[in-house]
């Protein structure tokens, strides 16, 4: 599953999978304990493939930055947690995207993308390569 069907709610924790638009809204899936919430217009929802993290040169994709964690696990799930004290977080994160943009990077956002990359694999969603792939695509037949 893509980047792009996985949703962050504003006031909810956890990601959802997208599972249909309404009239008024959508509803979503969360993938911590599978329950199905209709969410309204009105929230603040962030599409995960539309995020981006600020870095010294420019803006790294979400899914890069996964990919980045990933390639540093092995594979696996992050070896640090999201509860870690401030300093570990950024430690960490460092060693991830050497270039992050401190001033603009908060532990606050680090804490999230830690979760949510954990939440991900735990749910067999490990293959953040393939939206890079899908984007390219998309560039090169605009082109043509």
């Amino acid at each position: 599953m893509a980047l792009d069907k996985i949703l962050s709610i504003g006031g909810k924790p956890g990601l959802y999978k997208l599972l249909t638009q309404t009239r008024s809204g959508f509803v979503g899936e969360s993938l911590i304990d599978g329950k199905r919430v209709t969410v309204s217009l009105r929230n603040n929802v962030s599409v995960l493939s539309e995020i981006a993290i600020y870095t010294l040169e420019e803006e790294v994709p979400l899914g890069e930055v996964f990919q980045k964690i990933k390639e540093k696990e092995k594979g696996a799930k992050t070896s640090i947690g999201h509860k870690e004290d401030k300093l570990k977080l950024e430690e960490y994160f460092f060693e991830v995207l050497p270039n992050y943009d401190e001033d603009r990077v908060y532990p606050s956002d680090i804490k999230k993308i830690i979760q949510w990359y954990n939440i991900l694999h735990e749910n067999g969603i490990t293959d953040f390569s393939e939206d890079k792939k899908s984007e390219k695509a998309k560039v090169s037949d605009e082109e043509e």
